[in-house]
């Protein structure tokens, strides 16, 4: 007897829309049923088609019963919001106010720090952002450098929403300021309160929730924005979650998530006690790198210019969204290999010296991956084509130049794309998807001890 189809998500990529089908068991946890694909349909000119697709290819997987689903949503189709940033000091709270953006799906097109000049506010002017956030300062510290940049942002009379996560201290009069000029304004907690503290979730959550509002205007999206009473979230978001709940009853995790537009590196770990005591910066515990220059199809051009390697170059007329011939897989497989070791340099921490008058000592500036016990692989690049398990062991090299994960590091495939469903589900389900994560891995282990007893 088939079991029901009881949930139902849905992932509008940038190139390709994912839906997966699942049972809430009795005992706790998710069972994964059946999936289903179709390109997106943005040039279309409603998502949604590409959706119905894939829900049919579903269907003719799934032969069981499929009443009325709960429906979960996650999108990147829109390209995210785009932000900038603006903060006091970069290596503070401009850099606090990105980490936030990123980790919540933001896609963050200008940083600034210090006082706004007006090449920037002129670049900001041309960007038209879905969203401003104003950080700066430490709670009760500097506040002119922060309310003349406020001044400056409201006088641009975009008709966009601001952010404030700066200096509490003047949070009256910031709202004052763009309340005359009539501009939405959000107040949120300071994202870097006092030296060397880091507070991002408050920022995190209003970003999702703006996101949420943003994306149902995408053509089609409103209508699955009917579907599901949770709202949408940015994948980017889902992602993340699922990472942080993954770390929590497994342990320290790296997720590649490589898709068609960009290449997104997700980690959770707070770094090893060696290398921690010579950050510079303090890094996030939870923490997204998003890469918009390296796909494996929108950008798939960027790394090939990148590599600038002839043989590869000539083989890019057999670029498919969804590979199929051996010609094809072999592009995209090379292609996502350079994707994530790109990435992931990007993402971890770099070692440098410094020279100080009591001689030469070694400081790390990023994060500290080496803790990390498993890295994983989503995203149908790194799922879809063979080799995805060496991709991922090549950047678990220690400790060189970056900070990376170690050779022992266990590496996870996620061939049936659950990371981003599964996060999404995280909204209502938080402790049944630790479970499955549990049972996930328990079941890989299984399946790796029967073959070893085979042989």
């Amino acid at each position: 007897m088939s079991l029901e189809l009881s949930i139902l998500t849905i992932e509008v990529g940038s190139t390709i829309t994912k839906v997966n089908g699942f049972n809430r068991l009795q005992e706790g946890g998710f069972q994964h049923l059946a999936q289903g694909f179709a390109p997106t349909s943005i040039s279309d000119g409603d998502v949604g088609i590409g959706v119905d697709q894939a829900v049919e290819d579903l269907k003719t997987r799934y032969k069981g019963r499929i009443d009325q689903p709960e429906v979960f949503v996650n999108s990147s189709a829109a390209g995210g919001l785009r932000m900038t940033v603006h903060g006091l000091t970069y290596s503070m709270t401009a850099r606090a106010a990105r980490e936030a953006a990123l980790g919540a799906g933001g896609i963050v097109k200008l940083v600034t720090a210090g006082e706004l000049d007006e090449y920037e506010l002129e670049e900001i002017r041309d960007i038209h952002p879905n969203i401003i956030l104003l950080a700066g300062g430490v709670d009760y510290g500097e506040k002119e450098v922060v309310l003349r940049n406020a001044e400056k942002l409201a006088a641009l009379k975009l008709s966009v929403p601001v952010l404030f996560a700066g200096n509490s201290a003047i949070r009256k009069p910031i709202q004052r300021i763009f309340d005359q000029a009539g501009i939405e304004t959000m107040l949120v907690s300071n994202v870097f309160p006092d030296v060397d503290v880091l507070n991002i979730e408050p920022v995190r959550k209003v970003i999702h929730e703006l996101f949420n509002k943003h994306i149902i205007h995408a053509p089609g999206m409103s209508r699955l924005s009917e579907l599901t009473h949770w709202g949408i979230l940015p994948t980017p978001g889902a992602v993340l979650k699922a990472a942080e709940l993954f770390a929590d009853e497994l342990g320290d995790c790296l997720i590649f998530d490589v898709g068609g537009a960009t290449t997104d590196v997700h980690s959770v770990t707070h770094g090893s006690l060696e290398w921690n005591s010579r950050l510079i910066e303090p890094e996030p515990y939870a923490k997204r790198t998003v890469e918009g220059d390296l796909g494996v199809f929108v950008n798939a051009h960027n790394i090939m210019e990148m590599e600038n390697d002839p043989i590869w170059n000539e083989n890019s007329i057999e670029l498919s969204p969804i590979p199929t011939t051996e010609k094809q897989k072999n592009l995209t497989r090379w292609l996502c290999s350079r994707a994530v070791e790109t990435a992931v340099r990007r993402h971890a921490g770099v070692i440098s010296d410094l020279y100080t008058p009591s001689g030469k000592k070694q400081i790390v500036k990023g994060k500290d991956l080496t803790a990390i016990q498993w890295v994983i692989g989503t995203g149908g690049a790194l799922t879809l084509v063979d080799g995805g398990e060496e991709i991922l062991r090549n950047v678990c090299t220690g400790v060189g130049k970056y900070l990376l994960p170690k050779p022992e590091t266990k590496i996870i495939l996620d061939r049936e794309y659950r990371f981003s469903a599964l996060g999404t589900l995280a909204q209502a389900y938080p402790e049944d998807v630790k479970l499955t994560f549990q049972n996930w891995v328990n079941s890989i282990n299984s399946e790796k001890l029967e073959k070893f007893s085979e042989r």
